[in-house]
């Protein structure tokens, strides 16, 4: 055996990689010009996104000159590399996996499990109706126990949180628009269980912004959940300083199909509108800031994800200096969800491909804690199954990749760097044209950010319908064999009248001391001022007063603002997924699917290219599509597709063979039967006319936008849409 020290010294005299000339960019550029053959290269190598910025090709040193953030490191200012010096050395992002059961019972069960599985942090989302103050007995069935947690008494929280040490696990309460009535419960335990309030850590989160985006209303008015939010971080600054109290979430306008630039703009229009309240309130930044939290949501488009994480905590950092805080009060903390725009619900398990390069995006971008959604949340509540699925993705994450033993491995990159503060520049510009609005509130009144975001959504659908964008499963690469999942029925009223049935023992079961001393507790809690209502409110809980009667209390004098228009939560799978699912229905209610019959003409290289994309173009919404060899002729062409039964008929050859074929083609199937829907794959402009005068009907091709093309077609086969 050679000696492998041999190879090493015959290779130093190997020219190595100092040795060679680096050719200039414009050699470059000339050999790429070269390659397209007369192409633009802006058109063929430039990419533009939806945020305005476009994409080269190649990043160079040139590119990152000029920006100062880049030689910083982490945890120092600006912390675009993190708020840490060391990284997750110290320790790892929170795997914080949303937990929505209904009933506390229920949580209670599944907390303890996730905790000794993997779990690091508790998410708790509260059903509509303890996010709104209302107890079971006072909201519809609708909104008890739907899609989150139940909590009106002590006692639900009690159960909830049976065995849980507060102290060790982080919370991260999802409480809506005000959080004082929760966080009187939590405080009320902490008492009962001797617990110091000052180790609750993590967020019990106030949006009220964050709520009007996405349902257009509050349970109260905008000035009181701001009274609310200044009482309870007023409390927590003494009380339980590791405690945040406000998050900002930017899943209203991803959600809703915004890009990037309107996430980052419009989130931190919105942290500035909360410490504009607050600073009106004499809070000031320094106590305001280290209590909020940014909720980004992150999609797949990988490297956008990594820049805009890193962008947040630059234009935070910018702020808050801006603002006259401290280097502590530039730190910003990072919740990362991952998002349900690009799931698909009809091939459900490629969702799990999607939330794992999420979730890299997140760590690579310094997410602080995260929560990967499970692959069959758009299509029902995850089971234990998907949700271990989706908590072990970041497991993984952390413990096979190694993610949690580097310092922002994202930095450094050229093409990162450059576009996270590409990103940075355009939302701060975004985040001025907001102010001069008159800032988040005002815009949101205006409409101004919902019909930013409606634009973008327009023109992501749009390039969803034409297969320009690509969700794989819905608009290409199809698979009809695939089962869908079983839906998991919850019976709402069923659950609602065993809530309140509930909620109204505990009313009756109490004895008149303790009725006495519930009344007196609300009483107080009407009567305090600003610094003492939080206190009365868990007097009041430790009374005997429910979640309801609080939130009444301390809305006593307050009235709802008007509604606005929210924005409109979307799939952008969903458009093809309405027509297979029509195709599905009317295919088990008459025994068959409606055909497609690819009418090809001479030998493969003739009509292949063509005949491929129309049945990838047909086979997105479930049609039989019969590829059958090619003809020779007319007449054979047509005794195919009579032998197939075919109701639709896509001719497919070349632009060149199309001026003898289709006119006597297309008659001839018009003739036969008058019905029939007679296609041409391709576009050939100057013939258009002439072809539709034969009996064409419609042009299959590459900007053709499928789902109007495809629900005109399924129409005229009689598939109720």
């Amino acid at each position: 055996m050679q000696n492998p020290d041999s190879g090493i010294a015959k290779s130093a005299s190997l020219p190595w990689h100092g040795d060679f000339e680096t050719p200039p960019y414009e050699a470059w550029r000339k050999a790429v010009e070269s390659e397209l053959k007369g192409a633009p290269f802006e058109k063929k190598l430039v990419t533009q996104t939806y945020e305005g910025i476009a994409l080269q090709p190649l990043y160079r040193r040139e590119d990152v000159a000029n920006l100062p953030q880049v030689n910083s490191l982490p945890g120092f200012v600006p912390y675009l590399r993190g708020t840490r010096a060391s990284g997750y050395q110290a320790g790892s992002w929170e795997i914080s996996q949303e937990i929505t059961d209904a009933t506390p019972s229920d949580f209670n069960t599944n907390a303890r499990a996730f905790l000794g599985r993997g779990l690091t942090g508790l998410n708790i989302v509260l059903d509509r109706a303890t996010r709104d103050g209302f107890d079971p007995d006072w909201a519809q069935a609708g909104q008890v126990g739907v899609g989150g947690l139940s909590i009106a008494t002590f006692s639900d929280l009690e159960r909830a949180l049976e065995g849980i040490d507060l102290a060790k696990v982080p919370l991260f309460v999802r409480s809506g628009s005000s959080a004082m009535p929760f966080a009187a419960l939590l405080v009320a335990l902490c008492r009962q269980r001797k617990l110091a309030t000052k180790d609750l850590h993590g967020c019990i989160e106030m949006d009220p912004l964050g709520v009007l985006a996405h349902e257009g209303r509050l349970p109260q008015s905008l000035d009181g959940a701001y009274r609310e939010m200044a009482e309870l971080l007023r409390w927590a600054r003494v009380h339980s300083p590791q405690l945040q109290t406000i998050c900002v979430h930017a899943r209203s306008w991803h959600e809703a199909g915004g890009h990037a630039v309107q996430e980052l703009a419009f989130s931190l229009a919105t942290a500035v509108e909360y410490l504009r309240a607050m600073h009106e309130r004499g809070l000031d930044v320094d106590t305001v800031a280290p209590r909020t939290r940014f909720a980004m949501t992150v999609g797949s488009n990988f490297f956008m994800e990594i820049a805009k994480l890193r962008a947040a905590r630059l234009l935070w950092a910018s702020l808050i200096k801006a603002l006259g805080g401290s280097e502590q009060a530039m730190k910003l903390v990072i919740h990362v969800r991952t998002c349900q725009w690009n799931k698909t619900a009809l091939e459900p398990y490629v969702n799990l491909l999607r939330v794992t390069v999420e979730a890299f995006a997140g760590v690579m971008g310094g997410c602080d804690s995260m929560q990967v959604g499970a692959f069959d949340e758009v299509t029902r509540t995850p089971g234990e199954f998907s949700q271990r699925i989706a908590r072990n993705t970041q497991i993984i994450l952390q413990k096979e990749c190694n993610l949690d033993r580097v310092c922002d491995p994202a930095g450094g990159s050229w093409y990162v760097e450059h576009l996270t503060d590409a990103l940075a520049r355009q939302a701060w510009s975004l985040f001025q044209e907001v102010e001069r609005r008159g800032g988040m509130a005002k815009a949101m009144r205006d409409g101004f950010p919902q019909e930013e975001v409606a634009k973008t959504a327009a023109a992501k659908l749009k390039n969803v319908a034409g297969r320009r964008d690509v969700i794989v499963g819905a608009n290409q690469y199809v698979n009809l064999k695939e089962t869908p999942l079983p839906e998991t029925a919850v019976d709402t009223e069923k659950l609602h009248k065993r809530r309140v049935q509930q909620i109204q023992d505990y009313r009756t079961s109490g004895d008149d001391e303790r009725n006495v001393m519930v009344m007196d507790g609300l009483a107080q809690l009407v009567g305090a001022g600003d610094g003492e209502r939080f206190e009365a409110c868990v007097q009041a809980v430790s009374a005997g007063a429910t979640l309801g009667e609080i939130t009444r209390a301390l809305r006593l004098t307050d009235h709802p603002d008007a509604p606005l228009k929210p924005v409109k939560f979307d799939r952008a799978a969903k458009q093809f997924e309405r027509l297979r699912s029509a195709v599905e229905a009317h295919t088990a209610r008459v025994g068959a699917r409606p055909k497609v019959h690819l009418a090809t003409l001479g030998p493969p290289a003739q009509h292949k290219a063509r005949a491929d994309f129309c049945r990838g173009f047909f086979g997105t919404v479930g049609l039989d599509v019969v590829y059958a060899p090619g003809s020779e002729t007319e007449e054979e062409a047509v005794r195919k597709v009579l032998e197939s039964g075919a109701q639709a008929v896509v001719i497919c050859s070349t632009d060149e063979t199309y001026p003898t074929v289709v006119p006597k083609l297309a008659p001839l199937l018009k003739a036969l039967n008058p019905r029939r829907v007679v296609m041409l794959a391709g576009y050939p402009t100057a013939q258009i006319e002439g072809y539709r005068s034969a009996g064409v009907d419609e042009f299959v091709h590459i900007r053709s936008n499928a789902v109007e093309l495809l629900s005109h077609l399924l129409g005229q086969l009689g598939v109720n849409l």
